[in-house]
């Protein structure tokens, strides 16, 4: 056991002078004052991670000026950050599941509502690099190849370096990067595209392109049911509709909001107010007419 640990600083008594020459081979040091500075502990050897290990080529200071043992466990630290971010931005549409093998991939699903790919359902998986934050922008790519000009035709990858040519820490996040997913299907940019041929037919054969958007968001409904390419318990998989399983539990998600509503319906507020309804004038209350 450390003595440091078994015994307090007013615990410590001197040596006797024949004790100390007995012990003069041996390294003594004053026992250590209590201090309020903090200090990280010590570098662990042998720790895995469940994320993707550092590769043996990265050197000892990392570029975000964290040790190289530290690197995987701020990696995990920020991915988790980022996830909090998806959350809270709650984007319409929209839905991500971190991968359980690996938390530098997400699983996902957009819905589009209304415009050209209405209806569309289109599932994908985000690829983060191993040296996030401080490497490329992450990778986003369709499941099946959507029928658009920023979507190549072959992998399905999204041209996400469009609009982060370069990816900025503390600046840029995974949130982004879904939103930018969404609005390329509502807001169609063709320059510089993936899929020439998508590009060519929205400027100069619209219906044409409408009828191959509509052909895409069919073949995609069409497997909507297939299961995921990659097998992972947190791949998110369709399945047909089954009463005696989604009935349950769509009433459950459309009766979470009654007992709120009708909890703020019953609520009796008492008091005066300090601003009078429609105006901004502050410490005035209704004017009330004295009876003749």
């Amino acid at each position: 056991m450390n003595p440091f640990w078994s015994m307090s600083t007013g615990s410590v008594r001197k040596r006797p002078d024949a004790e100390e020459k007995t012990l003069s081979g041996e390294l003594r040091t004053s026992p250590l004052r209590a201090s309020a500075k903090k200090q990280l502990p010590s570098i662990p050897k042998n720790a895995v991670p469940i994320t993707k290990p550092a590769s043996p080529a990265m050197s000892s200071q990392s570029t975000n000026g964290t040790h190289a043992s530290y690197g995987p466990f701020y990696l995990e630290y920020s991915l988790l950050a980022e996830f909090t971010l998806v959350v809270k931005q709650k984007l319409p549409g929209v839905y991500v599941q971190p991968s359980y093998r690996s938390a530098l991939m997400w699983f996902g699903v957009i819905f589009i509502r209304h415009g050209l790919y209405q209806d569309g359902v289109f599932k994908f998986t985000v690829y983060i690099p191993d040296n996030y934050p401080d490497g490329d922008c992450p990778r986003l790519v369709f499941d099946l190849p959507v029928f658009h000009p920023l979507v190549d035709p072959l992998s399905g990858e999204l041209d996400v370096k469009r609009a982060f040519a370069k990816w900025r820490r503390n600046h840029n996040h995974i949130w982004q990067v879904l939103m930018y997913a969404r609005r390329v299907f509502y807001k169609i940019d063709t320059t510089a595209p993936l899929n020439p041929e998508a590009a060519v037919l929205y400027e100069k054969d619209i219906q044409l392109f409408k009828s191959k958007v509509v052909d895409s968001v069919k073949l995609c409904s069409s497997h909507l049911f297939d299961q995921p390419k990659i097998e992972d318990p947190y791949a998110i998989i369709f399945s047909p509709w089954n009463p005696a399983i989604h009935d349950e539990a769509r009433e459950k998600m459309l009766s979470q909001k009654k007992p709120e509503d009708q909890h703020c319906k019953s609520m009796h507020v008492s008091g005066l107010s300090w601003v009078k309804p429609g105006t901004v004038q502050p410490f005035s209350k209704e004017e009330k007419t004295m009876p003749t």
